[in-house]
């Protein structure tokens, strides 16, 4: 399987980046994992919904232009599905027997997904009603990626 998280910003905290790495690392074992940053755009203070729209769009075409056709598309977003960590693993290995090689996960930028990036999206993965800061939910992310590979494999895993 590949993995794959197209995401809006770069890291700036070494800590992050760091968890970022071991969790690639580990995630190596069970297949290619691979994380793509897109550049994101400015948010003027008390922008109005028509500016906020046109960033997402910027940053949302940005997202599509790194999807493949043949890829299955998880977004990340407050109002998706609330999995727990083994129905993700089960969704992960359901994709995979159906002949899904290839899993992107999308994690939009401070304002959110463009529309056109959530219709085409296959899944919408709530982690959460909270909002989270982006980096971080890059590590919760591949953190819970490499829990479905442990649990799909029957391997131990701390709870």
């Amino acid at each position: 399987m590949k993995y794959t998280v197209v995401c809006v910003g770069k890291i700036k905290e070494k800590f992050y980046a760091q968890a970022v790495e071991e969790y690639v690392k580990r995630l190596s074992r069970y297949g290619k994992t691979e994380i793509i940053e897109v550049a994101d755009e400015k948010t003027p203070e008390q922008a109005s919904e028509t500016v906020n729209r046109m960033i997402k769009d910027k940053e949302g075409e940005r997202i599509l232009a790194q999807i493949k056709e043949d890829t299955y598309v998880i977004a990340l977003a407050i109002e998706g599905q609330m999995l727990d960590s083994e129905e993700l693993a089960e969704k992960m290995e359901m994709l995979a027997i159906s002949g899904i090689s290839h899993i992107v996960f999308v994690i939009g930028g401070s304002l959110g997904l463009s529309q056109k990036v959530m219709k085409r999206a296959d899944y919408h993965l709530s982690f959460s009603r909270m909002t989270f800061p982006h980096q971080l939910m890059r590590v919760i992310l591949l953190e819970q990626i490499y829990r479905g590979c442990r649990i799909i494999h029957h391997e131990p895993y701390h709870k």
